[in-house]
């Protein structure tokens, strides 16, 4: 038969000291004396005390939990930075609640309405779109949200980007003066804003030097959607000689289809260029060149914020782009004396 649980007045009792003395040494940024800290911990220690943190957020009106939402977890980039988001919010004393789930509305729905269930302080919302109801729901229930790698026009909401026009603009005026002459795009899903950004920037590049894109068909961020659309691509009487993919995740998935599939050389045959720097990117399997998303800058960004919005809930919504390198490597030819 289980103990009844031990409370903070228990812990008090014991250090000799009042129940909000207790509850002032549990709680981050509180004034304690070190000898008084001391002595609660060490009652608390004996006891196996806890705080209840549930208990207190009914009292303070802060749960202290970020509520995330994550489309998928299979793109190296999104683990990443799911673990750095989780890390700097740890440091601030919050911690997050991961939902993962598709774009479809029901689904998308039904797990927002659940964060809210959960009294999340805030809400994270990781390349999924949001609908406009689902916009006015969180807006109406006070739930602060900020869009993570994806920008929804018009929702008045935050949004953290990577620089996306100007990163497809890069690969663009790069794989131009590697003397390419039929340029390829396998874009991101082209109902995200991150997708459509970087066409458009890779796009308005080329027609900077009165240059079309050979060919295009949208990735939709799927590994097998993407190897299909380069097959494709390959199979023509004139096939592309570059390749520029709208994240690392496709472009690896369109790296084997070439070489495994069809027998070709990267970048002898053809260049492949990714976007995200991610982890893969960097394996001596890949070698890809690829755009890099600075993760850490985005994180920090996406996680100040969100605190910011829960502390002053009338503040202006921002957008956020941060610029990241393209970063040299074997899948692309390089160009003799080549900088940005």
């Amino acid at each position: 038969m289980m103990g009844k649980r031990v409370t903070s007045l228990d812990v008090a009792r014991a250090a000799g000291v009042s129940q909000s003395a207790v509850s002032r040494v549990f709680s981050k940024g509180s004034s304690v004396s070190a000898g008084m800290e001391a002595r609660v911990r060490a009652a608390a220690e004996t006891l196996g005390y806890r705080p209840n943190v549930l208990a207190r957020s009914l009292i303070t009106g802060r749960s202290r939990i970020i509520g995330l939402v994550v489309a998928y977890l299979d793109n190296a980039f999104f683990a990443d930075a799911v673990e750095k988001l989780s890390h700097a919010l740890q440091a601030r004393g919050y911690h997050l609640l991961i939902f993962t789930v598709g774009n479809s509305g029901a689904e998308l729905d039904r797990v927002v309405g659940e964060l809210m269930d959960y009294q999340v302080d805030g809400l994270i919302a990781a390349s999924v779109n949001l609908s406009g109801e689902l916009v006015r729901r969180c807006a109406a229930a006070g739930l602060p949200v900020v869009l993570f790698n994806r920008g929804v026009a018009g929702s008045g909401l935050s949004a953290v980007t990577s620089a996306n026009r100007a990163g497809g603009g890069k690969v663009a005026r790069f794989l131009m003066a590697g003397g390419h002459r039929r340029i390829a795009h396998v874009s991101g899903w082209q109902g995200s804003s991150t997708g459509r950004d970087r066409l458009e920037g890779f796009r308005d590049a080329l027609a900077g030097e009165g240059r079309a894109l050979h060919a295009l068909a949208d990735g939709l961020y799927r590994r097998d959607a993407a190897a299909e659309a380069a097959r494709a691509m390959m199979a023509r009487s004139d096939p592309p000689d570059a390749i520029f993919v709208g994240n690392d995740h496709m472009a690896l998935a369109v790296m084997d289809l070439l070489r495994h599939d069809l027998g070709l050389s990267v970048p002898e045959d053809v260049s492949v260029v990714g976007y995200d720097d991610s982890a893969p990117a960097g394996w001596a399997a890949y070698d890809l060149t690829t755009v890099r998303q600075p993760v850490r800058r985005l994180v920090e960004a996406a996680v100040a914020e969100i605190l910011a919005l829960i502390e002053t809930p009338q503040r202006q919504p921002q957008r956020i782009e941060i610029e990241g390198p393209l970063v040299l490597r074997g899948s692309a030819r390089i160009p003799e004396g080549w900088t940005e």
